[in-house]
């Protein structure tokens, strides 16, 4: 498995119509970020992290200043993440996850964020609950937080 940033990779059209098929709605609203050149101007500063298995997607997420919860003194944020329904169950999105702490490490920043509606997800990978909040689509969501070692 090899982790791939979306911005720096040689093939971008055909990873786009990788996470295009994706069933998932919100993958759909990414896939128009990007293709309308709106990602940075919707999230900031950040990037998309894509998890391949050979040509195959086999999950991605953003890692970005901004998510659905319009709060600026949270940030980055991991978000929009997904793993394709033949891969879960490996943790595989661990890997992406992991390279963000190590991302947020190197630069010094000491907390990472994520909101969700799943419950038992984000713990597994060592986030805590912080509360609910109602994000920009007005839906309730859960908000997890993870202090950030120098050591990831």
């Amino acid at each position: 498995m090899e982790i791939i940033d979306y911005f720096k990779s040689d093939n971008p059209d055909y990873w786009l119509a990788e996470i295009k098929k994706s069933d998932w709605r919100a993958a759909a609203y990414l896939a128009k970020l990007i293709e309308e050149n709106s990602f940075h101007e919707n999230l900031g500063e950040g990037t998309l992290l894509l998890l391949a298995d050979g040509d195959r997607l086999v999950s991605f997420l953003t890692f970005a200043k901004k998510d659905c919860i319009d709060d600026d003194t949270l940030s980055p944020w991991i978000g929009f993440v997904y793993t394709f329904p033949e891969y879960r169950g490996h943790r595989n999105v661990g890997k992406l996850i992991r390279r963000c702490e190590k991302i947020a490490a190197e630069n010094g920043l000491p907390t990472i964020f994520v909101c969700s509606d799943h419950v038992g997800l984000y713990e597994k990978y060592g986030f805590s609950y912080i509360e609910n909040r109602v994000d920009i689509y007005g839906e309730d969501s859960r908000l997890y937080r993870k202090n950030i070692s120098k050591e990831n």
